[in-house]
């Protein structure tokens, strides 16, 4: 993987802001709908939902935060980037592959065809989640070692 295609250091700072962001506002919105709803008053939802209606925006809006977070997150550059660390990258990125292909194929086997969609949206950020967490572990692994070696 080409560090030039790569986003620099500092938009990993932006990606965490942007993730974290999306935690509040998420949870404030289950708050607000649901405290409208224990107050016994109803919202009723268009029989055929608009594409510009106030809830389908935010969900667009706060969709694409998040996906833009975990982007920048994972494909911004190291402090030091060297061959070692590009190394690094590419093979957290086929074990990612490899990983979440094979869990979708079991999900998708295992499960009917109404929740096909929602499992193809979590999917959208299984890749980038888990690929975070596995380049972020081998980087720590790494780290450690070379502790322990000086």
């Amino acid at each position: 993987m080409k560090s030039r295609f790569l986003f620099p250091y500092k938009s990993r700072f932006i990606g965490y802001v942007l993730i974290f962001a999306y935690i509040p506002v998420m949870v404030a919105k289950k708050m607000f709908y649901h405290g409208y709803m224990d107050h016994g008053v109803h919202i009723k939802l268009p029989d055929n939902p608009s594409l510009f209606s106030p809830d389908h925006v935010f969900n667009v809006i706060a969709t694409l935060v998040v996906t833009i977070g975990l982007l920048l997150l994972a494909f911004s550059k190291e402090k030091f980037e060297d061959e070692q660390i590009i190394q690094l990258r590419l093979d957290s990125l086929q074990w990612t592959m490899y990983f979440t292909y094979i869990l979708f194929i079991m999900v998708i086997i295992f499960t009917n065809s109404i929740d096909l969609v929602h499992i193809v949206g979590i999917n959208l950020w299984l890749l980038l989640v888990f690929f975070i967490i596995r380049f972020r572990w081998v980087i720590f692994r790494l780290n450690r070692s070379l502790r322990e070696v000086v």
